[in-house]
């Protein structure tokens, strides 16, 4: 479909839609239609070339069905990183915490649910558009609590009296022994109350940290200095 102008409009909300099930993009192209403010600026479903198609289009939101971390969804979040004007809305999506952090960790403005009803959607249209992010509130809480414990985990990593020789602080050591001990992510996260998102995230970080290729590596590698225990 080709794309609509709708530059004249001023204030509105730009969409390209998204969707690979025919059924769901058409219904929600005539829903979103219907709104006064919000102009369909294209729909598609499975396009070759989809990144020049939406910057082409210059809409201000691109409303997606595609789950973080599809060959799609990557390639919005590179378009979004090209031009942050470009909001991206999910819709469709489970109420999975550790997927609606991925999400934000890769520029989603807004996460819609499975079950939210047409005027929950197109409210989630209309804040994204106004620059407010959209997700409900049990999933902003885990946003919230992430953030928190990030904010933890970093000043203990600025706190020079509590690090050990390989400059990694007491958390991630602590961390770090637990995937010595053969634990895997979910089991490190009950352990240490944290989301199995955070756990991964700073799995990484120790691991650029220490210069090793993967997890068991940085465990001989932090291991050699007496950080961590012998299993």
């Amino acid at each position: 479909m080709p794309a609509i102008d709708c530059t004249s409009m001023s204030g509105e909300a730009s969409v390209y839609l998204l969707a690979e099930n025919r059924l769901f993009r058409d219904t929600l192209a005539r829903l979103l239609r219907k709104q006064t403010g919000i102009c369909v600026v294209g729909v598609i479903g499975n396009p070759e070339n989809i990144k020049e198609q939406i910057a082409e289009s210059r809409c201000n939101i691109v409303l997606t069905d595609c789950s973080p971390g599809s060959p799609h969804s990557l390639l919005l979040y590179d378009l979004h990183e090209e031009n942050s004007q470009i909001k991206i809305l999910l819709v469709g999506m489970d109420d999975d915490p550790e997927m609606f952090l991925r999400s934000v960790y890769l520029g989603a403005g807004g996460y819609v649910l499975k079950e939210a009803s047409a005027s929950e959607i197109v409210a989630a249209v209309r804040a994204v558009a106004r620059g407010e992010a959209a997700c409900p509130p049990r999933l902003c809480m885990t946003l919230m609590e992430h953030v928190s414990s990030e904010g933890r985990l970093n000043s203990q990593a600025n706190h020079s009296a509590g690090k050990g020789r390989t400059g990694l602080t007491h958390r991630q050591v602590q961390l770090m022994n637990l995937v010595a001990k053969g634990l895997t992510n979910k089991e490190i996260a009950a352990n240490l109350n944290l989301s199995q998102f955070t756990v991964k995230n700073h799995i990484r970080r120790v691991m650029r940290q220490v210069e090793a290729t993967n997890r068991h590596d940085a465990v001989d590698l932090i291991r050699a200095t007496g950080d961590v225990r012998a299993r």
